[in-house]
């Protein structure tokens, strides 16, 4: 069964992630922290960075220029690979913190705007997509987290992939080829 769009439903979701990057990543040494897999691939430091990004120039910058422009204003370009400069010299512990407070500032922005129904159906402009309404938006911005959150289990069971010996025939997240960054 597909759901529909719920604005209270992702608001739920959305807010449970920084949490959830803390527990998980909090403490850890930087071999499970700093470490990819291989190439070009991200970090789960690179990872938090990249959702630092999004929660500052992507998400809610976007809603606004719906909600102001409506789709006579094409988004700016998302970069995706900010983070490669914007979390230099900063700690994990740092990101983490930093994450959790721009979430929690763009969620509590997201209900004063007190959204209705009729709001959902707003278009804007993608430069790649081309128009998108807000509910998409809004329902991308909580898969964009799941996907890293994918994307983030993957990286660190890449770090035991040799260990796991014979067992890694049974271990999915070892074989996921990934979907991008």
């Amino acid at each position: 069964m597909l759901t529909e769009f719920n604005l209270s439903e992702s608001i739920a979701l959305l807010s449970r992630n920084p949490t959830t990057l803390d527990a998980l990543l909090r403490g850890l040494p930087n071999n499970w922290v700093r470490c990819n897999e291989g190439n070009d691939s991200w970090s789960a430091f690179d990872i938090v960075g990249h959702l630092i990004v999004g929660e500052r120039t992507d998400w809610m910058p976007r809603l606004r220029l719906i909600l102001e422009h409506g789709e006579a204003q094409t988004f700016d370009p998302f970069d995706r690979f900010a983070q490669a400069t914007e979390s230099q010299g900063k700690s994990l512990e740092q990101l983490l913190d930093e994450f959790a407070r721009l979430r929690k500032e763009n969620l509590d922005a997201l209900r004063a705007l007190n959204l209705q129904t009729e709001d959902f159906s707003r278009p804007g402009k993608h430069p790649a997509l081309g128009v998108v309404t807000l509910s998409e938006l809004l329902a991308t911005w909580t898969v964009h987290d799941f996907t890293h959150l994918h994307q983030l289990s993957r990286v660190m069971a890449h770090q035991y992939r040799d260990a796991v010996g014979p067992w890694k025939a049974y271990l999915g997240v070892l074989h996921c080829a990934g979907h991008g960054a």
